[in-house]
């Protein structure tokens, strides 16, 4: 036990900014991921064997919305592993910065999977309503399209800028903890909201509304970080 807790202090210590997360992220998928990076260091799991162990959560996950009708059973244990594997998604890093043993090709596996995730996510919901809704207008199959484009332009282009600004790292001021209220309002756009919504899956009109509501989000919020990011390195 006192090994666990020597483990927790560590991780402790290699947490990324706070900066440019949501609430949820900040305060429950980064402390969760803590908890599993710390089971994982006791064990001896290096930060590419927790990727994987994350990607057997989500992956099957995400195939059984295809697969089954949905359900409430089936909605809570698909919103419980994609949760898990969030989680792990987080523990892998911290894991790998507590024992300095980042590398790029980790750091490669993990995008790949992230970006994969993104687009496999919404590639099943497009097939789920398909197959199992009843939906009100045959318009509404172009909103997990839509949903995937405003996801992965966001993801690759939050990357993209991150890589090109270490490029003044040595230049760079500190940064300061985000305001609460930017914390709140990232919500939205946050991956682990994505993952919440599932547990609604069962119930057709939540999830159609709750689907559509953080469609909408994406794409407001998209246009912000593309005119924010282009300034930012203009």
């Amino acid at each position: 036990m006192s090994d666990f807790a020597e483990a927790l202090r560590l991780l402790s210590t290699a947490q990324k900014s706070a900066k440019g997360v949501s609430v949820y992220t900040r305060y429950v998928n980064r402390p969760a991921g803590r908890l599993l990076a710390a089971l994982a260091y006791r064990v001896g799991a290096t930060p590419n064997q927790v990727t994987a162990l994350g990607a057997l959560f989500t992956f099957p996950a995400l195939l059984a919305v295809a697969l089954l009708r949905p359900g409430p059973a089936m909605a809570f244990w698909v919103c419980a592993a994609l949760i898990v594997g969030f989680a792990l998604d987080s523990a892998d890093g911290q894991l790998a910065r507590s024992r300095r043993a980042g590398s790029v090709s980790g750091e490669w596996l993990d995008h790949v999977l992230d970006c994969a995730k993104i687009v496999t996510l919404h590639l099943v919901v497009l097939i789920s309503f398909y197959r199992f809704f009843d939906l009100p207008d045959p318009l509404f199959l172009l909103a997990p399209m839509a949903f995937q484009l405003a996801a992965v332009v966001i993801f690759f282009a939050g990357i993209l800028t991150e890589q090109l600004k270490r490029r003044t790292e040595r230049t760079a001021v500190p940064s300061t903890p985000p305001p609460a209220l930017r914390s709140l309002l990232l919500l939205p756009v946050d991956y682990g909201m994505v993952c919440v919504m599932f547990l609604f899956l069962g119930s057709q009109d939540l999830f159609l509304g709750l689907y559509s509501a953080l469609l909408v989000a994406h794409v407001l919020f998209m246009a912000a970080f593309l005119v924010k990011w282009f300034r930012e390195l203009s």
